[in-house]
């Protein structure tokens, strides 16, 4: 006789690491099983997750009641990121942890039920910094909360914090190092002390790992009780090729074509790449992961002003390579980082770069690295260097990631990127972007070595009935592509709400064509355009926001979904805080209630941003 069938109530639960239209999703699918289908259903799901490499879950399994109702010791990894490096991270963290039989659980920071905290006794914190010493997207609430009058006191808890961060920002890991301060302040006693990673994230992200499992397996591993254990149910199944930063997929390029006009003050590009053959997908919102080179013309720049050998040979660890290859294909020559300017600092005997180092000269610092590559800190502030120690001195040369311009149902296997060529003069010399120059310079026909970064924060709604809203300028514009494509391909009856701008309407209006096609045949609904120098007085995407505030508002009652992308370091910022102005005047809220309205559009799925 079976039992009568279970319902549990959504608010009921933990906050589950799922945005809330696949949360609504399970719940329908649980309607109306009894008890016995339930646990089957649970059974699957895990054997599901054990297939494809996920973590065991902590709940107990039939039979276990006795040992479930006693306290269990674990470990809690939280992330925070933004472009995918602290998820990697975590995730691996986590992994290491069950291959040791050690309890762990797994959460990104926007699903972590804050209200647990009090009761944690082992938190492993792993999370970015982005733009000014900025949290990432998915932690902007765990930092409030933290920071806030209602963070409880921690007596019993221990807590490591790894800090995600790119030096060449002066505020670097600026939010792990908040967090770590904060979770002290608050009486949690640092179980492993916390670590800031720089671009060559492994060099300290391996040790923390390994000094964080060492010290789980000596708290954890007598306390816990046994893990459930799932056998997989599709154990056969063989893994698809995955291409990855380690492993790129060559692609060929088919399109390079500049989008922007001849008068215009940005070379923006259209760019093409083939996917085909590589069994690689994508979902709009993703990015796509490019391997770079440097300007060859830069590399003997360096060389020349150093008056070193390009093809002496230079051994890093098991690597020796020509001068020449590690300054083009291995480090970082056209970012500077305050290391590399204290380090230069040294070997130039200057005192006028000591002194930009000094706390309160932090201003001075920041323009010098925004407006400076390393080949001018060379040139202005000469020092002597041998070719070993300029090779140790700089940072590994990263991969670029790029929102993806298209949806796979709309263009097949291709991949389409919207890239802003970065090109300028300083002094009588020519400065490039990395990476924008590497593929601007590329011929059709020519190689690039990609990878998929998936983004599962920067998501079409589920339901394809909701509306969306995209704010989107200059190339932010990108990833808004393809949503059209995509929400036009599948028949999605939602509306489409755009926000462009750019500095002027004729020379710099991207995608102009599709934008007034798609208008034409209804896959998009409404087009709102700022173009900032078109009239005395400078217009943004912020302005037109507040201008159709009402309606705006309308929209986000109605249950629409909100996007943003591009810049980090001022629009996004901008469009925040008049998003925030039309929240609280059009719902009649304070400033507090219109940043918690906001923080529950994000942990809900619907509020999300890209930014760069």
């Amino acid at each position: 006789m079976s039992s009568a069938p279970a319902t549990v109530a959504l608010s009921t639960l933990a906050q589950p690491p799922l945005s809330v239209e696949p949360f609504a999703q399970i719940a329908r699918l649980a309607e109306g099983l009894d008890s016995a289908g339930l646990w089957w259903l649970s059974g699957y799901a895990a054997g599901l997750a054990r297939a494809q490499g996920g973590l065991v879950p902590l709940a107990p399994v039939a039979g276990q009641a006795d040992a479930a109702a006693q306290p269990r010791e674990r470990l809690t990894v939280v992330y925070g990121s933004q472009t995918g490096n602290a998820k990697r991270l975590a995730e691996a963290l986590a992994a290491k942890f069950e291959a040791e039989g050690l309890p762990v659980r797994l959460l990104r920071a926007d699903a972590y039920p804050t209200r647990e905290l009090k009761d944690e006794h082992y938190l492993a914190i792993v999370i970015s910094t982005q733009g000014d010493g900025d949290p990432p997207d998915d932690a902007r609430a765990l930092v409030e909360f933290l920071d806030g009058k209602r963070a409880p006191k921690l007596p019993s808890l221990r807590y490591t914090v790894l800090g995600l961060g790119d030096s060449s920002y002066p505020q670097f890991c600026a939010i792990g190092q908040r967090i770590d301060a904060r979770l002290e302040a608050l009486g949690a006693q640092r179980w492993v002390a916390r670590a800031d990673a720089d671009l060559d994230i492994d060099t300290v992200a391996t040790p923390w790992v390994a000094q964080v499992l060492a010290e789980g397996k000596e708290a954890l591993k007598a306390r816990s009780a046994p893990l459930a254990t799932v056998t997989p149910l599709r154990p056969h199944l063989a893994a698809p090729v995955a291409w990855t930063r380690e492993r790129p997929f060559v692609a060929e390029l088919l399109t390079n074509q500049r989008i922007t006009g001849r008068g215009s003050d940005k070379d923006i590009r259209h760019i093409e790449l083939s996917l085909e053959g590589a069994g690689l997908d994508y979902e709009p919102g993703d990015a796509l992961g490019v391997v770079i080179e440097n300007p060859p013309a830069l590399v003997e720049a360096i060389v020349a002003e150093l008056g070193l050998d390009a093809a002496a040979p230079v051994t890093m660890g098991t690597d020796t390579l020509p001068l020449r290859d590690w300054l083009g294909k291995r480090r970082e020559i056209t970012r500077l980082s305050r290391p590399f300017v204290a380090t230069h600092a040294a070997h130039a005997g200057s005192d006028a770069l000591n002194r930009l180092l000094a706390p309160d000269q932090r201003e001075a610092l920041t323009a010098l690295m925004a407006d400076a590559q390393i080949i001018d800190l060379l040139h202005d502030h000469p020092g002597a260097w041998t070719a070993e120690a300029l090779v140790e001195a700089l940072r590994p040369l990263q991969p670029r990631l790029y929102s993806i311009a298209s949806s796979r149902k709309a263009v097949g296997d291709e991949a389409h990127l919207t890239v802003a060529h970065v090109e300028y003069a300083r002094g009588d010399a020519t400065r490039w972007g990395a990476a924008s120059h590497f593929l601007a310079a590329r011929e059709e026909g020519a190689q690039v070595q990609v990878y998929i970064e998936h983004n599962e924060r920067f998501r079409l709604p589920a339901d394809g009935a909701k509306d969306i809203i995209m704010i989107g300028p200059g190339t932010g514009v990108a990833p808004f592509r393809a949503f059209v494509q995509e929400r036009e391909a599948v028949a999605a009856t939602g509306r489409n709400w755009l926000f462009f701008g750019n500095p002027h309407a004729r020379e710099d209006f991207l995608y102009q064509v599709e934008w007034q096609d798609a208008l034409k045949r209804g896959a998009l609904h409404r087009l709102d355009l700022a173009f900032s120098r078109d009239q005395a007085s400078k217009v943004y995407v912020q302005h037109r926001l507040r201008e159709q505030a009402r309606e705006l508002y309308a929209w986000l009652e109605n249950g629409a979904h909100l996007y943003v992308c591009g810049d980090a370091t001022r629009m996004s910022k901008d469009v925040h805080a008049a998003l925030l102005d039309i929240i609280a005047v059009q719902g009649g809220k304070s400033a507090e209630d219109a940043n918690d309205y906001l923080n529950t559009l994000q942990t809900q799925g619907r509020y999300a941003r890209d930014v760069y």
